[in-house]
């Protein structure tokens, strides 16, 4: 029935409680008719004893068109709303709620309410303020995410609790419109000694709260349009500085900490300013007017416009990193003022990557260290996307695991890696200021970007895009021929000629590839060639005799490294198709407790793995490593001998295990205090690894275990009260990368 309130109002009785959850999963929520909100004046009042939640929302809806009977809006199903009106151009709309709920595919089939507004009238082109009121229960327990390197943060889709209030986009926690850019004000009443953060500026000072003592009201002014608005809150310690860059007006940075942390504060705001320093010159003037630090009750590393919420472990470890709080400041820029558009893919993710965790490796270490950051992104590729498994960038949405990790962050960076190498230093850095500048809270896609650095350089660059955005895989390179063709009549530059063939498999790419030349007497030169077929023969004029050739020692140009080739590491042991673990013998009773958590882990994993691999877990008595294959890991001191008779012994005997001392290469630690991961290729089996992880006491191995999967990269680690002291490779083989000239 047509609301009785007055002409415009709309009121819940009993008997309008949401329908029935949907049978099917419909698409995601979107309405077919004009409206987009352009603002939201929230009130809100939490109550985290009971999980509650009790708000008014005054929004402005931008209509366009004619004859528009309806609106359809979004919010949590668990809210029960209790009023709607509705006023346009000076006067009431009469209006008609329905609610139902379906399954939210952007919200990975989670349970969503659509509030469906029925006009009594069509109306026409006009802005329309609508007032809510609803409340209820927001109570998703953070569950901790089946991923053996945590790449994700804790699962919930919002919580309000004792433990801490989380509210964000997929709490649905006031009514919205996909699509939507719209600012905020927010008035928040909490618990006395409770303190809420949220996006833009707060407007009343922390030393003056309003309201009576056992619930302080907070406002909040967000001026810069965003699509969605985040809200925490907690019992924290605030410590804030001003910065100012090259740019705009003075931004606050502030920490947000737990009383245990609040001693890091100083650390974080340090980290902070340098980063802002870097990045408003880089990109220009910082888009909001605080940057703050928010310590998280649940495992998270979230970046929001103008905060980052980072979990109470990674708060402990001074999170200050690049490929950290470096990261989580480039997405002020790219992805929280400049939006990525869903439906086309998420390029934010490899840009940010790009800038934070490489490009300020280039910018302030040296190139040996930039070096290392484009091989572990080749690795990562190499290691978790088998071809099988493969997709286009531009289907990369959002990470769910490391091989969307190494798709949509590490392939994506290497792309705009590779963009700056083809557009040129000017035109890429040129690029990338008029990219935030003419796209700030505004969508940008794919697409988008390849228009802007066309149109900034006057050049075509389809095949560019579509061989690395549009299509899956990267290219497979090979060197198979190196021929010396000396020319009699050539001098100085000219005076040796080396023609090498240069064979990729598959789908060809058009590549611009760096090849480097050595020659007797430490001559050495690096040149680029042009390939774009199944083989190409290319000509490399020298002033030298050389010697041999070898394919992009520095990893400059994405591409599909087999997994032969690379240095041995956990992570092949973590990502074999057939695995083993020879587990302590069970006489060891409290050696075996310390490395049954390492198998749990292994199991929770596979649990959660779409591949559903699985792992032989096995005593040392009933190993049968000949008939098992595959990458192996052995658990316990005891296990010595056994891991370095499946160890190709070349590697093996890179390596001396003592009952006190542990020497690898040039490394010597002595102690009893210690524990080693070490990886060696299994005997006669390039591509599967033996790997051999013990501590000299259980507790020195205890100290290890939970982490153990985030050191999966290095061929060797030592670790004293569980901090790693030594690290290294063993080198992978690239011969098939290096071809001697004859």
């Amino acid at each position: 029935m047509w609301g009785s309130l007055p002409v415009a109002a709309w009121a819940v009785g009993d008997s309008d409680a949401p329908s029935t959850l949907a049978a099917q999963e419909t698409a995601s929520f979107k309405s077919n008719q004009s409206g987009s909100i352009s603002q939201h004046r929230l009130t809100v009042e939490l109550t985290p004893q009971s999980h509650r939640l009790k708000a008014s929302d005054q929004m402005t809806v931008q209509l366009s068109g004619s004859a528009i009977d309806r609106l359809e809006f979004e919010l949590a199903p668990t809210l029960n709303v209790t009023k709607v009106s509705a006023r346009g151009n000076g006067h009431g709309l009469p209006l008609k709620v329905t609610r139902r709920q379906e399954l939210s595919r952007e919200l990975a089939g989670e349970p969503t309410q659509i509030v469906t507004i029925e006009f009594r009238e069509p109306i026409g082109s006009q802005a329309v303020t609508m007032d809510w009121e609803y409340d209820g229960v927001i109570h998703d327990p953070p569950k901790e995410p089946r991923h053996l390197r945590f790449v994700t943060p804790s699962d919930t889709s919002g919580y309000i609790g004792l433990e801490g209030v989380y509210l964000s986009s997929e709490s649905r926690w006031y009514p919205d419109r996909a699509g939507s850019i719209a600012t905020f004000a927010l008035r928040v009443t909490l618990p006395s000694g409770w303190t809420a953060v949220t996006h833009g500026r707060r407007l009343t000072p922390l030393d003056s709260e309003a309201g009576p003592a056992e619930a302080p009201v907070t406002e909040w002014e967000v001026n810069e349009p965003t699509e969605a608005l985040t809200l925490v809150a907690n019992q924290f310690v605030r410590t804030a500085r001003e910065w100012k860059g090259e740019h705009g007006d003075p931004v606050l940075i502030e920490t947000y900490l737990f009383p245990e942390e609040a001693a890091l504060a100083q650390d974080y705001l340090d980290a902070a300013g340098r980063y802002l320093d870097v990045y408003s010159r880089l990109l220009g003037p910082y888009p909001f007017p605080k940057f703050a630090v928010v310590e998280n009750f649940f495992p998270a590393g979230l970046g929001m416009p103008s905060f980052t919420l980072l979990g109470s472990g990674v708060i402990k470890r001074r999170y200050v990193q690049p490929y950290a709080l470096g990261h989580e400041i480039v997405h002020s820029w790219i992805g929280n003022y400049v939006f990525n558009r869903p439906e086309t893919g998420n390029w934010v993710e490899g840009l940010t990557t790009y800038l934070a965790n490489y490009y300020y490796e280039e910018l302030t270490g040296t190139p040996e260290q930039a070096r290392e950051q484009r091989r572990l992104m080749l690795a990562g590729y190499a290691v978790y996307v088998p071809a099988e498994d493969d997709y286009a960038v531009a289907k990369f949405m959002r990470k769910t695991d490391q091989k969307d990790n190494a798709i949509g962050y590490q392939k994506a960076a290497m792309v705009f890696h590779m963009l700056r190498q083809e557009v040129g230093e000017e035109q890429f850095w040129k690029g990338l200021r008029t990219l935030v500048r003419e796209y700030g809270g505004r969508y940008l896609d794919w697409r988008g970007i390849e228009r802007l650095y066309a149109a900034l350089t006057g050049r075509d660059l389809r095949r560019f895009f579509a061989q690395w955005i549009e299509q899956p895989g990267a290219p497979q390179l090979s060197l198979v021929q190196a021929v010396l063709a000396r020319d009699p009549q050539g001098a100085g530059r000219s005076q040796h000629r080396l023609d090498v063939t240069i064979v990729q498999r598959g789908e060809p790419y058009g590549l611009t590839l760096p090849l480097a030349v050595s020659g007797e007497e430490g001559h050495q030169e690096t040149i680029s060639v042009k390939v774009g077929s199944s083989s190409d023969r290319v000509q490399v004029p020298l002033s030298f005799m050389p010697a041999s050739v070898q394919l992009d020692p520095d990893y400059m140009v994405f591409r599909r490294i087999d997994r032969a080739v690379l240095p041995p590491m956990l992570n092949l042991f973590v990502t074999d198709r057939t695995r083993t673990v020879i587990v302590p013998p069970t006489t060891a009773r409290e050696e075996s407790s310390i490395y049954r958590r390492v198998v749990e882990r292994l199991t929770t994993q596979e649990a959660a793995d779409s591949q559903k691999v699985t792992t032989a877990v096995l005593p040392p008595e009933g190993a049968d490593l000949g008939r098992s294959g595959g990458s192996v890991l052995f658990l316990g001191p005891t296990q010595r001998d056994a891991w370095r008779h499946a160890s190709d012994p070349h590697c093996a005997a890179r390596v001396q295990l003592d009952e006190a001392r542990v020497a690898i290469d040039q490394s010597v630690v002595e102690g009893t205090n210690l524990a080693v991961l070490v990886s060696c290729p299994v005997k006669q089996a390039p591509g599967h690894v033996a790997t051999l992880f013990y501590g000299m006491t259980p507790e020195a191995a205890g100290r290890v275990t939970r982490l153990l999967f985030f050191y999966g990269w290095q061929s060797y680690l030592i670790f004293r009260d569980g901090a790693v002291v030594a690290r290294g490779d063993f080198g992978g083989d690239r011969e098939s990368e290096r071809l001697s000239v004859r």
